[in-house]
């Protein structure tokens, strides 16, 4: 690489645009563009034939069509060594970028754009608490992440000066890769995953608006709440004790960040096998969050998906077993309101006595910019979040957080179990170490076993509270943790099947309360209907299912909206009339009732909250607005105005849509609105977007969908089931089928940088088998330097 071509990476990536380089630099578009392809063709780094390294025997790395490497090795230390290899030729950009945002130190490559994830990170600790839990990491998981990090250490060693781009964009240049990085990228998105801090804001700031009553209920209250993952026969239910709900919870902003899975006995299948399906739902970007291989060796032969930077296997199957996730969302962490005193500065109070505040100091070091001091205090209940609450809860402080992953993991260690374990029971018994996050697995063994359990540990209160807590009462302290032989578990029940879609766990009988704040119960009702619709299910069943793009939310509601609509609207109800309620790109009414449910959850917000807090508190009014649309027993609209109020935001509704898209309302297809545009994290930097990003094409299915495909600010497809696999419990030789809407290679000059986009749009799945026989379309074999 010229000076030259290193200096225009740089300009591009501080923002100057094509057009200004073109001109400073007196060449055209289209010589820029073979400039471009040429230079992103050259930092692909993916080594072929044999090369000398840290491994004790040969390392074999062999890539199918779509990149996806079957990794081959005779001990687990050389294995891993291998993944961290690979991982790192696809990655290596996306690896540091996640280790600093694990560790608060973006700001560092990208100035001030990083402060706001850096201040979280270091106001919540996440880099100090990875430090912590290395050192509490058993010796024999320790000797993975180890041979792991030597792996990638390997990689960027090799690379020189080809770097991929992103470096050069930056310019800056990656250090050594350390174990710790690992974790600091585990703790980064299991809080990711529990922190959701609005889950908690937006209940009180409700609460003090609305005050106790039936109109904060009325907010509180959750939606399809009585579809359940376990049902009566699952479990001994609690007896002789009076019971509190434990559903009624505030939707979630990132509601549509969820998850499906779902398991189905051989009895009930076409193969006489089980089946297992999972879809973890996650923001879509450029570049996917998810990394999948087959490691074969040492105590290994397993095939699945990780998070990227995390050396196991998270969900997947081996020879024996196969499971799935999804996030079961119960609450591992509390927001404590903290009481002051002018008579003991620097005091809380705690059961009446004044406690000293504790106090460190993180330094932030901003490009271009000078460092930033973030001083953390702490009260007993843990870190003062306050200031980076969302706004308006931001200026209720003293507010400090008490988090289950300050001071337990252990979902490492439970992984590698998980990826080694022979049947259901080995699978469960392997989750012991985990405390976070709360998952909840489907599984199944190759002898006809399935089950469920409920992965993580819940802290027990004494009351519930789904709002701020009293930081100086010690009613609202933590009293233990549920025990593992307590959390949700169950096999092989007698209807054959078992379902999880972040609804929640139990009825109000479970014996544990397990605070949860699920989301809407609609996709699990439609995975059931369709389970129960089958005499048996195949594989491609499975595959057609995770399709399905049904809104029963809009089944449910599209009827009551027609009723209480004028019939001056005799066009858009004789569309929404017809309308199946399911979400293809070709459907107006899909658009319809979309963009008018998003504006009816701002009428709805407006109608009790004002500025900053109703644009907040509108992300979490769904449930209560699903009701309002029927009835309002509580006079949610002071002035009886709910039809009124209907009937305004749909005409709203019709005057948005053809100021955007012309009179002609058979051309407000649902395609206009719901596109997935995959963005690259440097999308914003500049023209960026204009060479990293790729995707842009119309999709099926909504937030609702079982073919979730979320629903952001502007319609767009933002969130969902980028990833999707199918387990065989019957496949000989065992067999993966899967797809990764956003491919395997994070390098732009890569033909795996989009390649599996089309199969993921149409349902096309690929298949790895678990064996040594891979049509491996390249080859790398790591020798011993010896």
């Amino acid at each position: 690489m010229t000076t030259s071509d290193k200096d225009r990476l740089g300009r591009l990536g501080s923002g100057e645009s094509i057009e200004a380089l073109c001109d400073a630099d007196g060449i055209d578009r289209a010589e820029f563009d073979r400039w471009w392809s040429e230079t992103i063709r050259q930092r692909v780094h993916l080594a072929t034939g044999s090369l000398p390294a840290d491994v004790s025997a040969e390392v074999s790395i062999q890539r199918d069509k779509h990149g996806i490497p079957h990794i081959y090795a005779t001990t687990d230390r050389d294995l891993f060594f291998g993944y961290g290899w690979a991982m790192a030729e696809d990655r290596l950009f996306q690896l540091d970028w996640l280790r600093r945002k694990g560790l608060g130190r973006l700001s560092e490559i990208i100035g001030t754009d990083g402060l706001e994830l850096d201040t979280v990170a270091r106001t919540v600790g996440l880099n100090r608490i990875a430090t912590a839990e290395w050192e509490r990491l058993p010796g024999e998981v320790q000797h993975l992440p180890e041979a792991f990090s030597d792996g990638i250490n390997a990689v960027m060693a090799g690379c020189g000066d080809n770097l991929p781009v992103e470096f050069d964009l930056l310019q800056y240049r990656p250090e050594p890769w350390s174990p710790v990085d690992c974790l600091a990228i585990e703790v980064e998105f299991r809080w990711y995953l529990t922190g959701r801090f609005p889950v908690i804001c937006m209940p009180e700031l409700a609460k003090r608006k609305l005050g106790e009553g039936p109109l904060l209920r009325e907010y509180l209250l959750g939606e399809e709440d009585n579809e359940s993952i376990l049902l009566s026969g699952d479990y001994e239910p609690l007896i002789g004790q009076p019971l509190e709900p434990v559903g009624e919870s505030v939707a979630d902003p990132d509601a549509s960040t969820g998850s499906n899975n779902w398991v189905i006995s051989g009895r009930r299948t076409t193969t006489g096998a089980p089946l297992l399906a999972s879809d973890p739902h996650i923001a879509f970007e450029a570049v996917s969050c998810w990394y999948e291989a087959h490691l074969n060796g040492g105590s290994f032969n397993v095939a699945g998906m990780t998070y990227v930077g995390m050396p196991a296997i998270m969900f997947g199957r081996n020879e024996q077993v196969a499971w799935g996730i999804t996030n079961n969302i119960c609450s591992l962490r509390d927001l404590y309101q903290e009481r002051l005193s002018d008579q003991h500065p620097g005091c809380f109070e705690y059961d009446g006595q004044w406690e000293p505040a504790r106090e460190l100091t993180e330094t932030i070091a901003v490009r271009d910019a000078d460092d930033v001091v973030c001083r953390v205090r702490f009260s007993r209940n843990g870190p003062i979040v306050d200031d980076i609450l969302p706004a308006p809860a931001n200026e209720l402080g003293p507010v400090s957080l008490n988090w289950l992953g300050m001071s337990q993991g252990g979902w490492l260690t439970s992984l590698l179990g998980m990826d080694r374990a022979a049947n259901v029971a080995e699978l469960r018994d392997a989750m012991r170490p985990w405390h976070v996050p709360t998952f909840g697995l489907v599984l199944a063994d190759s002898a006809g076993g399935i089950g469920f359990h409920a992965s993580g540990r819940i802290p027990i209160r004494k009351r519930s509270e789904r709002a701020f807590r009293c930081g100086w009462d010690p009613e609202d302290q933590w009293q233990g943790l549920i025990p593992f032989d307590e959390m949700p578990s169950f096999v092989n029940p007698d209807r054959g099947w078992i379902a999880s879609a972040n609804n929640r766990i139990a009825p109000d009988d479970f014996p544990h309360r397990m605070y949860g704040c699920w989301v809407s119960g609609f996709r699990g009702q439609r995975i059931r209907e369709m389970i129960e619709s089958r005499e048996s299910v195949s594989a491609d069943d499975m595959r057609d299912m995770q399709q399905d793009a049904l809104n029963l939310r809009a089944a449910k509601l599209v009827p009551i909206l027609i009723r209480e609509l004028d019939s001056a609207e005799s066009q858009s109800i004789a569309i929404l009339s017809s309308w199946n309620g399911v979400s293809t790109p070709e459907s107006v009414a899909a658009t319809l009732f979309n963009v008018f449910y998003s504006h009816w959850c701002e009428t709805v917000s407006n109608a009790r909250f004002t500025g900053v807090t109703a644009e907040l508190l509108a992300k979490g009014v769904d449930p209560c607005a699903t009701r309002l649309l029927e009835s309002d027993p509580h006079g949610w609209f002071p002035d009886g105005s709910r039809q009124q109020q209907i009937r305004d935001t749909f005409a709203a509704t019709l005057a948005y849509l053809q100021d955007r898209f012309g009179p002609d309302m058979t051309g407000w297809t649902w395609s206009q609105l719901h596109v997935m545009p995959l963005r690259h994290v440097l999308s914003s930097r500049g023209d960026l977007g204009k060479l990293l990003d790729h995707g842009g094409a119309s999709v099926r299915g909504d937030m609702l969908t079982v073919c979730n495909t979320g629903c952001g600010s502007d319609w767009t497809a933002n969130t969902g089931a980028g990833y999707r696999m199918v387990a065989d419990l019957s496949s000989s030789p065992p067999v993966l089928r899967a797809v990764d809407a956003q491919s395997q290679s994070g390098q732009p000059g890569s033909p795996h940088y989009s390649d599996q986009f089309d199969d993921w749009v149409s349902g096309r799945y690929h298949e790895i088998e678990l064996t040594n026989d891979v049509d491996a379309r390249s080859t790398l074999i790591l020798t011993p330097f010896n």
